[in-house]
């Protein structure tokens, strides 16, 4: 097992059972946000926690903007991680860039991935003439120079935005001001950047998307263009949950549909 590795991205391993769960966090957070997910399911499974590098507890001295300037070296992270752990045919959750970046991961080796549950992801930000995306690509200039010229404000004004819950709001605003600004602000504009519409019709794994009605990062509009070009994909609009971060505000719904698409039991 290569130790680098795991340092390097964090990895946390715990529970039991023949197949393993990742669960990989989005833009701004760590693995902290499936706290009140993953304990649903160390019964049953294996389950791993990273932080992306530059997020969390992630060895930060690992952090190059040339490796990290798209989804592509995230990517091979995981890769890396499921390597040194000897893992295949696992089941991938990823919220938000997280959802793409388990994708690339599944087209490049799908033998790591058996089932990809995607909550609140977007292959895609910007609207095109043919595409609703939910942002101008103005929006993105002003969200970017912002966390330039003041990322703690970016982080009071983002917060509210992404929970639509004035309890979960504060909590987030804190976890975005943990970030590195500067490690932060180029994951945000290669998020913001990234284009992978074309890459979902090669998505193999059995795919569910996981989608609010209140998104404004991913609203329901990409949910839906998801569904349509992805393979077999399944889409759920969750009943309860609202904004981007349902795993936060609506754990147990969250666990719910999971547990329902990958055992078929529920809770």
């Amino acid at each position: 097992m290569e130790t680098n590795i795991l340092d390097r991205n964090y990895v946390h391993v715990s529970g039991s059972g023949d197949q393993t769960i990742m669960f990989a966090h989005g833009f701004g957070c760590d693995q902290t946000v499936w706290n009140n997910i993953m304990p649903a399911f160390e019964p049953d499974y294996r389950v791993v926690l990273i932080d992306y590098v530059g997020s969390g507890r992630s060895d930060k001295s690992a952090y190059s903007r040339d490796r990290y300037d798209s989804l592509y070296g995230y990517a091979q992270d995981v890769i890396d991680v499921y390597d040194a752990l000897e893992l295949e045919s696992i089941i991938y959750v990823g919220h938000s860039v997280a959802g793409m970046i388990g994708t690339l991961v599944s087209i490049k080796r799908p033998d790591l991935i058996e089932k990809l549950i995607m909550i609140g992801s977007s292959p895609h930000y910007l609207n095109e003439p043919d595409y609703y995306g939910g942002f101008e690509e103005e929006d993105i200039h002003e969200l970017l120079d912002m966390m330039e010229t003041n990322y703690l404000e970016w982080a009071k004004y983002l917060a509210p935005i992404a929970t639509q819950n004035d309890e979960l709001a504060e909590d987030f605003e804190a976890r975005l001001k943990a970030n590195d600004p500067a490690i932060a602000r180029q994951f945000a504009e290669v998020t913001f950047y990234s284009d992978h519409r074309e890459d979902l019709p090669k998505i193999s794994a059995r795919t569910l998307i996981l989608q609010t009605s209140t998104d404004a990062i991913a609203p329901p509009e990409v949910g839906q263009f998801l569904h349509e070009q992805i393979p077999g994909s399944e889409l759920v609009m969750m009943k309860t949950a609202r904004g981007h971060n349902p795993h936060i505000s609506h754990p147990e719904e969250t666990v719910q549909e999971i547990r329902r698409f990958i055992d078929g039991t529920g809770v």
